[in-house]
């Protein structure tokens, strides 16, 4: 393999006071093509008797120098030989192999590029472009003029060298690999590309790359290399356009993003809200009127038919009385049906602020036994539901002591087809024309017996199963009569009270109101229908008894029913 010469770089002194490592005089180390430097030659075995001897690489023994460097360019370096392949055999290559030739030059290419895939041993020559070349201008200038005669040396030998070093034979015993024929194939001269520092860049390896820089490490006179072949002159570049400045995205929330605070539900009443209430009565009376519309419109249709006007007459909505039956109505009634209302109003709210009340204001508890415990506004609800029980007690004696109870309970079968009859009348906005003085149609008649020994037992039975006079204790009884039972039953009892008042007062305003009010308030009546009509004593007492009761509703809080409820037990507030 070729070499060439550089200087030597010089390190620390051996000895303490001492000139610098190696002296100054020392000769040139020759630098090898190889990656690292050239050892010594390795001791070779022997070679078998008759064995020609084995050839020297001249660049072991080439004199250092300038002029070594030339000689040896001039006349080439044959190939080093290594250890025989087989015991006591020749040096490996064989010297007729290895030759030369002699148009090829010393110096490997510089430009080193990939070798084919059969070129496995090729020694790639390296320059070290950190070390300085030569510690003279002399020297700078001849390596600089060796690495260019590389360059063309290595051109010549791309184009003309048809040498293929051989290797291990692919057999026992066979030839070397590749056969001696086998010519390598020619390599075209990598483009040139233009480096970012603006360095036309002709993509040789970092070897020959190197080799520029070796003059300008070395610290002397700047090196004079011979002029390379000049670069097709580049376009000239279009003046490049300056970039609009970034623009800066605007943020979602002015300063920190902060998340809104969740709107409050809105309050209930019962399942909806007050504005879905709102639209429940809008929608729902909508609905009413137009279903009663059509009714009135297919009832009127069917009364219009001969086969109803004979049932109308048959049946007209009311039956005789039994003889006996009074006429009238006595002032206990009256007052008996004031009180009724009046407690039926305030167990209705007081019935549902107990289902919808879940921290009570205050407390009552018995003087008697102190572990009954209950809210205040369920005291009171027992507490009238027990004057509600007496006034009716009362009630139901009374009609069946005076004969009162004939003009509430049917006394015939007659009531139902009339009762048919009376609320075809109702629905066809062809009212019955009875008078209630002297008696009542049959579908009243039903509707109050209903509610007086139907509805009003009920919500007495369940009232008191589920109140705290109920015995706990009693496991029969509890189990005959859950208290499951009861409160599926007492709710649906209060919508009937409801619904029938509504119906009720509707009614009686509707059919001659003055005259209907004078028999129940003012007892005040007479067989002639038309006799009380214009009477407003009836009225005015109705009038009388809404305002107290609309004043006892407004009045049933803590403040008005602690002290009350202090006079039968102990109140405790929260």
């Amino acid at each position: 393999m070729a070499t060439y010469a550089r200087s030597v770089r010089r390190g620390l002194p051996r000895a303490s006071g001492g000139d610098p490592w190696p002296p100054a005089g020392e000769a040139s180390a020759p630098v090898a093509g190889a990656a690292t430097p050239v050892d010594p030659p390795a001791p070779v075995d022997p070679p078998a008797p008759g064995a020609p001897p084995a050839s020297v690489d001249p660049t072991e023994t080439a004199p250092t120098g300038t002029a070594s460097m030339q000689n040896a360019s001039a006349r080439g370096a044959a190939t080093r030989r290594g250890l025989p392949r087989t015991p006591g055999g020749e040096a490996w290559p064989p010297a007729a192999s290895t030759a030369p030739d002699a148009a090829t030059p010393a110096f490997p290419s510089v430009e080193n590029p990939p070798r084919e895939a059969h070129d496995h041993g090729a020694d790639p020559v390296l320059v070290d472009a950190a070390e300085p070349a030569a510690s003279t201008p002399a020297a700078s200038t001849v390596a600089a003029s060796t690495v260019a005669a590389s360059a063309a040396a290595a051109s010549a030998d791309d184009a003309g060298s048809g040498a293929v070093r051989r290797g291990l034979p692919r057999a026992a015993g066979g030839d070397a690999w590749p056969p001696a024929e086998t010519t390598p194939a020619s390599r075209a001269a990598p483009p040139s590309r233009e480096t970012a520092r603006g360095v036309r860049d002709s993509g040789l390896a970092p070897q020959s790359q190197s080799a520029d820089a070796v003059s300008a490490s070395s610290g002397g006179a700047p090196a004079t290399p011979e002029p390379a072949p000049a670069a097709p002159a580049a376009a000239p570049a279009a003046p490049a356009t300056p970039r609009a400045p970034l623009a800066e995205r605007p943020l979602a929330h002015a300063g920190v993003a902060r998340r809104p605070a969740a709107k409050p539900d809105p309050a209930r009443i019962g399942p909806f809200t007050k504005v879905q209430w709102a639209g429940v009565v809008v929608l729902g009376g909508a609905a009413v009127l137009y279903v009663a519309a059509m009714a009135v419109l297919a009832v009127r249709w069917i009364l219009s038919l001969e086969p109803l006007q004979d049932f109308l007459t048959t049946y007209p909505g009311e039956y005789h009385l039994p003889e006996g039956a009074p006429v009238g109505f006595p002032a206990w009634l009256n007052w008996s049906h004031f009180l009724n209302a009046f407690f039926i109003v305030l167990i209705i709210r007081t019935g549902l602020q107990v289902r919808s009340e879940k921290r009570p204001a205050a407390f009552w508890i018995s003087k008697k036994d102190r572990k009954r415990r209950m809210s205040l506004t369920l005291w009171l609800h027992q507490a009238l539901d027990v004057l509600w029980l007496a006034n009716g007690v009362i009630f139901v004696v009374l009609l069946f002591v005076t004969g009162q109870w004939m003009r509430v309970i049917p006394t015939s079968w007659e009531v139902f087809p009339n009762a048919v009859s009376a609320a075809l009348q109702y629905v066809s906005l062809d009212w019955p024309t009875e008078n209630g003085w002297v008696n009542y149609n049959a579908l009243q008649q039903l509707a109050y017996f209903a509610t007086i020994f139907i509805a009003a037992p009920l919500a007495a039975i369940t009232g008191y199963r589920m109140s705290a006079v109920w015995p706990k204790q009693a496991t029969t009884l509890n189990r005959i009569y859950p208290v499951e039972w009861a409160r599926k039953i007492h709710f649906p009892t209060m919508l009937y009270f409801v619904l029938f008042i509504v119906v009720h007062v509707a009614l009686v305003l509707s059919t001659g109101a003055l005259r209907n009010l004078g028999h129940m308030y003012a007892a005040t009546g007479s067989t002639d229908p038309e006799a009380y009509a214009d009477n407003w004593t009836g009225f005015w007492l109705f009038a009388l008894s809404i305002a107290v009761t609309v004043a006892a509703y407004v009045a049933m809080r803590p403040l008005v029913v602690a002290p009350i409820a202090r006079l039968f037990g102990e109140v405790k507030s929260r």
